[in-house]
């Protein structure tokens, strides 16, 4: 995507240094960090400079490929498995994190020598992120049409192209439709504790020239019950075997009030977000973060200096779910890389044939 007239990807390998989009502080400041080793990498991804499904999942591998790189050759399978299981200890909820350590680590585990393993791990992290820029794409032209001129759609955290390679899940459908000229509002909402709706979503939004409007979490409903809002469109950080969804926390609400109101709620995701092995949402593990993500706020002052702020009495206690699990069954479409299938077992094991 452009940015002040310049095409980026949100994370990229230049020889052993890993280059990421500090999405920590956007909006008020654009910043590539440079994340010299493997360490560094995982940090990034747990500290969330990096987020989003499919990004966490390209961080990753390239992460793996930097291990590789520094490893030794004495002890060379040691050091690769440790930075294996530090990258994989991150976060436990994004599917996206699994699928390509595991990716990575086949093709080392095939090599027939350190220096074979290296050149691998390098072609196979920057392979898997070609592939999520195609299958990102592809979830654009999938759902496209079902965004028609004039449309209000809702979304919800960010699931654009920060949240990915490039294109982005939910948000590729619009910037595919807007391409092609047909004319949406997007009301992002804020996306608590993080604000990713109003931090994220909003500024790439305008830096698309797409119409859009921050609105409070707690808005949505309200005009979901207006007849205001044409179409809800999320991503997913991982989905299970019969359509059950783990997103950002308050997606299961905002499907829950699209369903009584008679709005379609679809959600985005390229293959590598789905689990096969999950049976249902219940199994998938939610994280939980510190609580200063609740009771703190971040952002920048009238004369642009970032601050922290405390919204909370001294002493006061939060919890910090950071995903919710929506049923299949509130659930319109699961728009894919391979078309829009039915959240349900039996329409998503054909996409589980098709891998």
């Amino acid at each position: 995507m452009i940015v002040n007239g310049t095409p980026y990807r949100t994370v990229w390998l230049d020889e052993r240094t890993v280059c990421a989009i500090d999405q920590r502080r956007l909006p008020h400041t654009f910043t590539i960090a440079r994340l010299s080793t493997h360490r560094e990498t995982a940090a990034a991804i747990r500290d969330m400079l990096v987020r989003g499904a499919p990004c966490i999942g390209a961080t990753a591998a390239y992460g793996l490929a930097q291990a590789a790189l520094e490893a030794p050759d004495s002890g060379f399978a040691s050091y690769v498995r440790a930075a294996e299981a530090l990258l994989r200890a991150t976060r436990p909820t994004a599917q996206n994190l699994f699928f390509a350590l595991d990716r990575v680590m086949r093709v080392i585990g095939r090599a027939a020598n350190p220096a074979e393993a290296r050149a691998a791990a390098v072609t196979e992290a920057n392979e898997l992120a070609d592939e999520d820029v195609a299958a990102c794409k592809a979830i654009g032209d999938n759902g496209a049409p079902l965004l028609k001129d004039g449309m209000t759609v809702l979304t919800h955290c960010n699931a654009g192209w920060l949240a990915t390679v490039d294109w982005g899940t939910a948000l590729a459908p619009i910037y595919v439709a807007a391409r092609n000229g047909v004319k949406l509002t997007v009301l992002a909402d804020e996306t608590r504790p993080r604000s990713q709706g109003s931090k994220l979503t909003a500024w790439e939004l305008m830096q698309e020239g797409v119409d859009v409007q921050v609105i409070a979490d707690n808005a949505a409903g309200f005009l979901l019950s207006r007849g205001e809002i044409d179409l809800c469109i999320t991503g997913a950080d991982r989905i299970a075997a019969n359509g059950d969804v783990a997103n950002k926390i308050g997606t299961y609400e905002k499907a829950v009030v699209a369903h009584a109101n008679g709005v379609p709620f679809y959600v985005a995701a390229p293959r590598s977000t789905f689990d096969f092995a999950c049976a249902t949402g219940a199994d998938i593990p939610i994280e939980e973060r510190d609580q200063d993500e609740v009771l703190v706020v971040s952002g920048v002052d009238a004369n642009g200096v970032p601050r922290d702020v405390m919204i909370a009495p001294a002493g006061a206690r939060a919890r910090n779910p950071a995903f919710d699990v929506t049923p299949a069954r509130y659930i319109a479409g699961l728009v894919t890389d391979e078309g829009v299938f039915d959240a349900d077992s039996r329409a998503l094991s054909r996409l589980a044939d098709a891998g």
